[in-house]
């Protein structure tokens, strides 16, 4: 209670002393909300996950599976190790943002990292990304082996490792041997879904051959395949999954990807007769909850309380998902400089805003950020300041602290103002909970991202029926 006094009473003097063009530029009362501080997350020691016996399939408009971030599948690391590595990855996601948008802007495809020994002219679906940071378990085949995949929004094909195998990476399960799923069926290569694919080709069996390839060389090469899935008690048969052979990357012990991007074989698209191209995740703050996230597809996954915003084509890239951003306040005041005009979608595929599941930090475009970025430091201005960490350049040095007030921030998007958590503004950035950062990042290209830390605990809706994306605070209740 004294620490609350104290700060609430350094607050105050903070803003009594500010200059005058300072407050005149904010005639209102400054808002802001409590944080409680919490240090990084302990992944679970042991993943319990209760499996459902198979059942027969069911017309069921709706179904719900349990998430968990993919540091649950990386053993005997330290919580610092952890949030270094998601780092890392992080980076490495955004690079091969960056690259995608820059080939397609040149309309030029990227390279692929390798061709199967057996394939004459590989099928391809495209350059993806295949760093997504959420998984699920799911039931491959008949009757169901049930495994653990990513889920990503910006990859559209299902794949996971098959046996056998010429190249297999380490994965929690047991690889999926087809031969043991009376469901499982290879694409021939005279198949309309096979010349779906990108240059479409085959191996000496006649059978439809994948490839994907990722920005960090990571791979997966093998039959293209339809398969049933089952989701608890849910079987969706004849999904087209990606059956690899030859893999090779660091996908954290899952079986493959699962695509929920808006291409054409993406999970949405392929069961729109099922669950109608809808569904929803919602994040739990990992630093502050121990309850689980989730995932719904189906009718269920849309909220009453959600605020919705249109989806955006971009005619370069067709997987992603692009929202229209118009400005951001901090404190209750629109921050000035920004305007709608630096997140702009232009006509060539340059620029916008996509929200994305697999990147954790969201970068905007640098003049927004450093605007964005210098009126949070002025609401902060009470707080000492800590040396810069990794891509953060704005953390506090906050020894002492349980409690602590920061501005409001809030994202204006056309049609659904989304005020952040103050969990999702400020995170712990070491293992003594004394170094906190500023949660967002500045990016050189004119693509900007909505992380998954800022999604943490909204329900968020990806309705591709009605081409929009929603925010339902408050979702993992």
């Amino acid at each position: 209670m004294e620490e609350m006094t104290q700060s609430a009473f350094l607050f105050s003097l903070f803003f009594a002393f500010l200059p005058i063009p300072f407050i005149s530029s904010y005639p209102f009362e400054f808002q802001t909300h409590s944080l409680l501080l919490h240090s990084l997350p302990h992944p679970p020691p042991t993943l319990s996950w209760p499996e459902s016996e198979f059942t027969e399939h069911k017309p069921d408009t709706s179904t719900t599976l349990s998430l968990h971030h993919i540091d649950a599948l990386s053993f005997n690391k330290t919580p610092q190790q952890l949030f270094n590595l998601r780092l890392q990855r992080d980076t490495s996601r955004v690079k091969t943002f960056t690259s995608l948008l820059s080939s397609s802007l040149n309309q030029t495809k990227p390279e692929l990292s390798r061709s199967g020994s057996s394939t004459t002219s590989p099928v391809t679906s495209g350059f993806s990304l295949g760093s997504g940071e959420y998984f699920t378990r799911i039931g491959v085949g008949t009757p169901p082996r049930y495994v653990y995949m990513i889920l990503d929004t910006g990859s559209d094909v299902l794949w996971l490792q098959c046996a056998p195998c010429q190249n297999c990476y380490t994965q929690s399960d047991p690889v999926f041997d087809p031969k043991k799923s009376t469901s499982y069926t290879r694409v021939p290569c005279s198949s309309p879904l096979c010349r779906q694919l990108d240059s479409p080709g085959c191996n000496r069996k006649k059978i439809c051959q994948y490839e994907v390839s990722y920005g960090d060389g990571s791979f997966t090469v093998g039959d293209f395949s339809t398969e049933t899935l089952t989701f608890q008690r849910t079987g969706v048969p004849g999904v087209a999954i990606g059956c690899g052979h030859d893999n090779e990357g660091l996908f954290n012990g899952s079986a493959g990807l699962f695509g929920l991007g808006r291409g054409g074989f993406s999970f949405p698209t392929q069961t729109v007769n099922r669950f109608n191209k809808k569904f929803s995740y919602c994040f739990v703050d990992r630093f502050a909850s121990s309850k689980l996230s989730s995932v719904i597809f189906g009718e269920n996954s849309v909220p009453r309380t959600a605020l919705f915003t249109p989806l955006i084509q971009n005619p370069k890239l067709h997987s992603f998902y692009y929202i229209e951003l118009l400005g951001i306040s901090v404190g209750g005041a629109p921050v000035r400089g920004i305007t709608a005009s630096m997140f702009r979608l232009d006509k060539t595929g340059n620029g916008g805003v996509i929200i994305d599941s697999g990147t954790s930090v969201t970068r905007l475009i640098t003049p927004a950020y450093v605007a964005f970025r210098n009126a949070f430091r002025v609401g902060t201005g009470y707080l000492k300041r800590a040396p810069e960490f990794e891509l953060f350049d704005t953390c506090y040095s906050l020894s002492g602290y349980n409690e602590l007030k920061v501005p409001t921030v809030v994202f204006h998007f056309r049609g659904a103002d989304v005020a952040f958590p103050p969990g999702n503004l400020l995170i712990p950035v070491d293992s003594n909970n004394k170094t906190f950062c500023f949660a967002f990042a500045e990016t050189v290209n004119g693509l900007s991202i909505i992380g998954n830390i800022q999604q943490q605990g909204f329900q968020v809706v990806y309705d591709l029926a009605g081409s929009r994306v929603g925010f339902a605070p408050q979702g993992c209740a």
